[in-house]
């Protein structure tokens, strides 16, 4: 899938989340950098593509990706695998418990964020031609539908007009039949 995509697919899964399990007590700055964390683990699995969207976001972006995606093998091994969502969302805490040291934010709340936004990509991804190394360091890659002729081309015409345009209209949905849930939330954030 593309970084779009992912962005809302993390998005629309951060929705699904807050709307199952509210947190009952968080401040406007956790909010904020939940949502951040949550965008960055929607794209944090391409962070072993040069080229990857979340590299054009940075200063010395290329400089770096190109530096990670040596260590972290090519594209959809380690970072797109169990083995690669522990290693990241260790990684995650670790950092977030640095920032704690510091900053007066939930850190709980905004790891949980990341690694639903991580664990977003990688079922997203599912869906695609080339699927994912879920048991890596097998080289067994798992898509839905099991025949890849079946799934979804990256950057495609279903990703382009069905996928990214129904994400968008469930979270309308999501909006709409939730609107209280919402507002009292954002009433008790803002």
């Amino acid at each position: 899938m593309t970084g779009r995509t992912h962005d809302l697919a993390a998005f629309t899964a951060l929705n699904l989340v807050v709307i199952l399990n509210p947190i009952p007590d968080i401040s406007l700055a956790t909010a904020i950098t939940s949502l951040l964390a949550c965008t960055f683990g929607g794209l944090a699995p391409d962070l072993d593509q040069p080229t990857a969207n979340i590299w054009h976001k940075i200063p010395a972006g290329s400089f770096f990706g190109g530096i990670l995606s040596n260590l972290l093998w090519k594209h959809r091994t380690i970072s797109h695998s169990i083995l690669g969502l522990v290693i990241f969302g260790l990684a995650a805490k670790f950092a977030l418990n640095w920032l704690a040291t510091f900053m007066t934010v939930n850190t709980d709340v905004i790891w949980a964020a990341f690694m639903i936004g991580f664990v977003s990509h990688l079922t997203i991804d599912t869906f695609t031609r080339e699927g994912v190394p879920w048991l890596f360091p097998l080289n067994w890659y798992i898509g839905i539908p099991p025949l890849a002729f079946l799934r979804i081309k990256t950057g495609g015409n279903v990703e382009k007009y069905l996928i990214f345009p129904g994400l968008l209209l469930f979270n309308g949905y999501l909006f709409w039949n939730h609107y209280s849930f919402f507002v009292n939330f954002f009433h008790r954030v803002f």
